[in-house]
C-alpha cells in the first residue's frame, strides 16, 4: 500500500495491506489543521497520537478525534495500551455524568430500527447520543462483518449523533472487552446519553447490565410463544419490556401481549430496588410511544438518584469492572505462559484419552504456572 493511500490511523505492527479502500469523507466544519497530529505514524517509537491534542479534541466534542481514540484503546499493542491508559487517565475528571442505557432484544425485535427512532427522539430533544453497537461477528476471525451504521443510517448522519460499531472478539456473547472505556471516551466527549446494544445470545445481556443504569427488552407480540422460550433471568434484568412494531392491525395484538407481560413481570424480581418493571409498546417505524418510553427512563433516573440505588449500582459495577479485568488478566497470562502453552495440548490428549482425570490435569497444569 503507499504512504498517500493509508489511513490516519494505521498501525504500523498490522499488514501493508488493507481490505477496504480509503476514500475523502464528508467535511466536519471542523478546523483541519488542529488535529491533524492525531495519527501521523512515523517510525516506531514516534508512532503514539499526541495525548495533549487527544485529550483538547475529545474535551472539545470532535468526533473524528473520540473515534481515533477509541481505535486507540481497542489496539492489542502494549505500546498503545500505555498510551491509552494515560489518555483515560486524564479523561476521568470528566467522565460519568452520561445515561447509560443498554438495550437488548429477541431476534427480530428491530433493536436498530428501535434505536435509530429513539436516539434521533433524543437528539431532536436536543441532547447528544452515542451509540455502541456490536456488530455480527464472525467466530473464526472476530472482525466485524456488518457496519452498524448501515442499519442506522438516518441517526449515523445526524450531528448530535455518534455510532461506534465494534466487532465481538469472542467475548462472551458480542461485546467488545473495551465497550467500558469507550464509554467513559464519550462521556468526557459530552454525550448526554449512552445506548449499548447487545447481541441478544444470552450471556451478553448479563455484561452490558453490569455497565448500565438502565435496561430494557425489546420483544414482539405473541407474548405467550416468545415467553416459552426466553429465559426468566433475562427477563430479572430488565427495568422496562417493549413491545415493539404496535402499528398497524398488530396495535390490538400488541397491547394483549404487554398486558401478559405485566402479569409476569408482577410476580418476578424487580431488577432495581424500588422500581416495578412494566411492559410497553411502541412502534419505531412511526415513532409512536418513544417519548413515553423516554420520560419512563427519566422517572427511573430521578428515583433511583433520589433513594441513592443510581449511585450504589454505579460503585458495584465499578467492582465488577476489576474483577472482570482480573480475570481476563488471568485467563490471557495462564494460556500465553511460555510453559503453560507446549504442556495444555499433551494434557488435554490425555485427559481425552481417558489416562488421567481433569482434577488432576488442572492440578498439573497450575503447579507449572505456579512454579509449584
Amino acid at each position: 500500500m503507499t504512504e498517500d493511500k493509508k489511513p490516519e490511523w494505521f498501525d504500523e505492527e498490522k499488514a501493508e495491506d488493507f481490505t477496504s479502500t480509503v476514500r475523502s469523507g464528508v467535511d466536519s466544519g471542523e478546523p483541519k489543521q488542529k488535529f491533524e497530529k492525531i495519527g501521523r505514524f512515523q517510525k516506531k517509537s514516534a508512532s503514539l497520537p499526541d495525548l495533549d491534542v487527544l485529550e483538547e479534541g475529545i474535551l472539545s466534542g470532535s468526533r473524528p478525534v473520540l473515534a481515533r481514540a477509541i481505535t486507540l484503546i481497542e489496539s492489542n499493542a502494549e505500546h498503545h495500551f500505555r498510551h491509552a491508559q494515560e489518555l483515560l487517565h486524564r479523561l476521568l475528571p470528566h467522565s460519568g455524568r452520561s445515561l447509560r442505557i443498554g438495550i437488548t432484544g429477541v431476534p427480530g425485535a428491530g433493536k436498530s430500527t428501535f434505536i435509530e427512532s429513539f436516539g434521533t427522539y433524543l437528539c431532536d430533544a436536543g441532547l447528544k447520543v452515542a451509540v455502541l453497537a456490536v456488530d455480527p461477528s464472525s467466530s473464526l476471525s472476530g472482525g466485524s462483518i456488518l457496519g452498524d451504521k448501515t442499519r442506522m443510517e438516518q441517526l449515523s448522519r445526524n450531528p448530535r449523533a455518534f455510532i461506534r460499531p465494534s466487532p465481538s472478539a469472542g467475548k462472551l456473547g458480542g461485546v467488545h472487552r473495551k465497550t467500558r472505556e469507550t464509554m467513559l471516551l464519550c462521556e468526557a466527549a459530552g454525550f448526554d446519553v449512552i445506548l449499548v446494544e447487545t447481541v441478544g445470545v444470552g450471556q451478553s445481556e448479563v455484561i452490558v447490565r453490569e455497565m448500565v443504569d438502565f435496561f430494557m427488552l425489546l420483544t414482539l407480540t405473541g407474548a405467550g410463544d416468545e415467553l416459552q422460550g426466553m429465559k426468566k433471568g433475562i427477563m430479572e434484568l430488565a427495568d422496562a419490556v417493549i413491545v415493539n412494531k404496535a402499528d398497524g392491525s398488530n396495535k390490538k395484538l400488541a397491547e394483549k401481549t404487554k398486558a401478559e407481560y405485566n402479569r409476569i413481570l408482577h410476580f418476578l424480581q424487580p431488577a432495581t430496588k424500588g422500581w416495578q418493571t412494566k411492559a410497553y409498546t411502541c412502534s419505531s417505524v412511526f415513532h409512536e410511544g418513544i417519548s413515553e418510553i423516554w420520560n419512563v427512563i427519566k422517572t427511573f433516573e430521578n428515583t433511583a438518584k433520589t433513594s441513592g440505588v443510581f449511585e450504589e449500582r454505579r460503585r458495584i459495577q465499578t467492582k465488577q469492572w476489576i474483577h472482570s479485568m482480573i480475570l481476563d488478566q488471568l485467563q490471557f497470562s495462564f494460556f500465553y505462559h511460555p510453559d503453560i502453552k507446549p504442556l495444555l495440548p499433551k494434557i488435554e490428549n490425555e485427559v481425552i484419552a481417558g489416562n488421567r482425570t481433569v482434577t488432576s490435569a488442572v492440578e498439573e497444569l497450575f503447579n507449572v504456572y505456579t512454579k509449584r
